[in-house]
């Protein structure tokens, strides 16, 4: 059997991995990048998307959130989601509170994106991947791919959304 680790033992192997710096340097990049692709998506969506603030979080996900006039009315967002353990991109269609996004999981459940899906992802209505092979060597080609895939599939939830409205 396992013995439990302490708090002391997570961080004295923390300690070690920092002094090593590429932590550091990895979240560094990463982080840096993600505010470069937030700008150039901004570019690129402009007039058709709001963009909001990069939230960091605690190395396990990074994202920026996005909407338009549709989205906000129903308290709904985009978001473009670094996922740190997977190490990929992903969209996801998030609500304002726990309550619209259990509505919308309820509406969407059975969608293309929750296929295979049993229970609502912990924070958010779906979850697309836009690549989960990213190249850090060429990030721009990776924001190319990003971007074009995030308006592929931003384009069609919207589309299923609106379906919904209107039934």
């Amino acid at each position: 059997m396992e013995e439990m680790k302490t708090l002391n033992d997570y961080v004295q192997v923390y300690k070690e991995q920092l002094v090593k710096k590429d932590i550091q340097k990895a979240y560094h990049g990463l982080m840096k990048y993600m505010m470069s692709l937030k700008a150039s998506s901004s570019g690129v969506y402009e007039g058709r998307f709001s963009f909001g603030n990069i939230s960091f979080g605690y190395m396990d996900f990074t994202y920026f959130p996005f909407h338009n006039e549709f989205l906000r009315e129903r308290k709904l967002r985009f978001g473009i989601v670094l996922n740190h353990e997977k190490m990929r991109f992903e969209l996801w269609l998030m609500g304002q509170n726990a309550g619209i996004q259990k509505a919308y999981w309820e509406l969407l459940k059975n969608s293309s994106w929750n296929k295979g899906k049993t229970k609502m992802p912990k924070y958010s209505i779906l979850e697309a991947v836009l690549t989960d092979t990213p190249d850090f060597n060429n990030l721009k080609e990776l924001t190319r791919i990003i971007e074009v895939q995030a308006e592929y599939v931003s384009e069609a939830v919207l589309k299923e959304l609106e379906r919904l409205d209107l039934d």
